[in-house]
């Protein structure tokens, strides 16, 4: 009778091991309707306040969890078959190689690095498989707990910054590379009035504290303070935006962005001039805000300078110099005379006029890209954000290293603090919006969905904490503004 070779005894070993698996398989789905029946029946036997619709949804997502973990477990038992022959193939091939018998020593090397790849290989098997399942149920949390609410289109180019009005009735402004800055009504999704008194790209929009007045920053090398009146109008009854695909990576062209004449923007009304224009900057004029108070506005320029101004009269009070490449970004504290400014030159810096016949600067190292923005949080810390794809969070007590550092996969751009509940929303290039709390633990993601999202990079991140309809506004170079409603005690909770 011939003998059988290893290899072919090694292939069929192998092929019955297969089919063992693959009926193992089988066998785990013919029941998998059967035990999903059971369950439910378990489930609707006990005593339970939560929502029928919330239980089947549970007990779904568990189901699934089950079943990846039991597939995983039966890769398990066929990787360690696969061990044990290996092991014994290798005492085999140990009795006699050449003619000669290997040491304990040489096999027990030999045997220890094949088993090593085995188990690495192990290892990546399970985590890549559980982080498969920890991302699945996270991105579907993260769709309850964050909501799209509604849409603002009307821009014809993109949208670099999003603010908030401080004073009744609250609006939502936008600033866009359309020469444009429009305010909506928040609730009807509405243009309620655009400014069209510059001559360049509006590149940002600051309400003031008090008054209906915006001030505005501009690629035309001025910053203009204009005021407006608006009239609410009745909200409509809006339909569900918060249906979405199961698919959540789709790529978008230009001919999916939203069409910038589809909102009727042309016909709100329109203000044409500013009550003041600052003009000191040699550059495009970046960012600008209020100091606390309203009486004093601050400006950041390419042309590596921050200008404080009286509004009043318009006079430059100082010039802010020290930055070696272009300016980003500027922000106020909202209860002291500070402001912090962010550059090209990797650095961001804290100016402090508090004391008026002083002003003192301090420079904090840390990135090692552009910093595109720098922003105050309640007390004494700052955040800042990067394109070398990290946000750090700063002590103004402690310049020399951050006490809480975020790394991401994209660059990050202008990032908001929601100062009640210390939560940070991070918009990116790749057109993702992620929120962290103030220690780095990541809470959630904004969903994004060939039905909902940003189709293009994310510019600009604005909270509202106290508006009840949406309480995050979000804007991109896809030229349009999104206000969502973040589940915060959800989030927290999730946590």
């Amino acid at each position: 009778m011939p003998i059988e070779s290893g290899s072919c005894a090694s292939a069929r070993q192998a092929k019955q091991k297969r089919k063992s698996h693959s009926l193992s398989i089988r066998r785990t789905n013919s029941s998998e309707q059967e035990r999903a029946g059971l369950q439910r029946d378990m489930l609707e036997g006990q005593d339970s306040k939560l929502p029928s619709s919330v239980r089947n949804t549970l007990l779904e997502l568990f189901g699934q969890i089950e079943r990846e973990f039991e597939n995983l477990y039966i890769e398990n038992l066929e990787l360690r078959r696969e061990i044990d022959t290996l092991n014994e193939r290798l005492a085999g091939e140990g009795q006699t190689v050449d003619g000669a018998e290997l040491s304990k020593g040489q096999l027990k090397t030999k045997a220890s690095h094949s088993t090593s790849q085995l188990s690495q290989k192990l290892k990546t098997t399970y985590k890549a498989s559980t982080s498969k399942i920890v991302s699945s149920f996270k991105t579907t949390t993260s769709r309850a707990i964050c909501q799209l609410v509604k849409e603002y289109v009307g821009h014809r180019d993109g949208i670099w910054d999003v603010s908030v009005a401080k004073t009744q009735p609250v609006v939502l402004g936008t600033a866009s590379a359309d020469h444009t800055a429009l305010l909506w009504s928040i609730e009807t999704g509405k243009c309620l009035v655009k400014y069209v008194g510059h001559v360049g790209s509006v590149n940002s929009i600051k309400f003031h504290p008090t008054e209906q007045v915006a001030l505005t920053a501009s690629g035309d090398q001025t910053a203009h303070i204009w005021r407006y009146i608006v009239q609410l109008p009745t909200p409509q009854p809006t339909a569900d935006c918060n249906q979405v695909s199961g698919e959540d990576e789709v790529e978008f062209s230009d001919k999916d962005e939203p069409d910038g004449d589809g909102d009727g923007s042309s016909d709100c009304p329109t203000v044409r001039a500013p009550l003041t224009s600052l003009k000191s900057h040699q550059g495009v004029v970046i960012a600008a805000d209020w100091l606390v108070g309203g009486k004093q506005a601050v400006t950041a320029s390419w042309d590596r300078t921050a200008n404080l101004y009286d509004v009043e009269t318009s006079e430059l009070v100082h010039s802010l110099t020290g930055h070696d490449q272009e300016l980003t970004h500027c922000c106020t504290h909202p209860t002291q005379r500070l402001v912090v400014t962010s550059s090209r030159d990797t650095t961001f810096r804290l100016w402090d006029f508090r004391d008026p016949s002083i002003h003192s600067v301090n420079v904090f190292q840390g990135h090692t890209d552009t910093v595109t923005s720098a922003v105050f949080t309640v007390g004494d810390n700052v955040v800042s954000g990067s394109d070398d794809r990290t946000v750090k969070v700063w002590d103004l007590k402690n310049m020399r290293s951050p006490i809480a550092t975020i790394r991401t996969d994209s660059a990050v751009n202008r990032i908001n603090v929601c100062v009640g509940q210390r939560i940070i929303a991070l918009p990116h290039d790749n057109r993702q919006v992620r929120l962290f709390d103030m220690s780095g633990v990541r809470l959630a993601r904004l969903p994004r969905s060939n039905r909902q999202g940003h189709r293009r990079m994310v510019c600009c991140s604005a909270w509202c904490e106290d508006h009840p309809i949406c309480n995050l506004f979000t804007c991109g170079f896809d030229r349009q503004a999104i206000g969502w409603n973040i589940n915060i005690p959800a989030l927290l909770q999730e946590k």
